[in-house]
């Protein structure tokens, strides 16, 4: 989706403070930390929310979590505890509507 912003950090169109990234994920520093831990882990195919998942995207959603859990370890996070947040819909605080997990 060419308007959506996650989708074009995740074509490399916009900048972003890559640290880990393959053929299904990107994950990225947050641009405005509420953590010292503070990433986001995004699929590279657009899914607007948790909402609009098929049964076909729950290994991708696995896949995010343990990315996720791999970043807190490289960072130093994962014995100490860290939190993983997905929101959905703006109720929910979502203002990215592509799904993206918060570390």
């Amino acid at each position: 989706m060419s308007s959506c912003l996650f989708c074009r950090i995740a074509s490399g169109e916009i900048p972003a403070r890559v640290i880990f990234q393959d053929a299904n994920l990107v994950a990225f520093e947050d641009i405005n930390p509420q953590a010292p831990l503070h990433c986001l882990v995004i699929p590279r195919r657009h899914i607007a929310t948790l909402n609009d998942m098929t049964p076909d995207d729950a290994a991708l959603v696995g896949a995010m979590q343990y990315r996720a859990a791999q970043i807190a370890r490289e960072r130093g996070y994962a014995d100490g505890g860290f939190r993983t947040v997905f929101n959905c819909n703006a109720a929910a605080g979502q203002t990215v509507f592509h799904i993206h997990l918060h570390v």
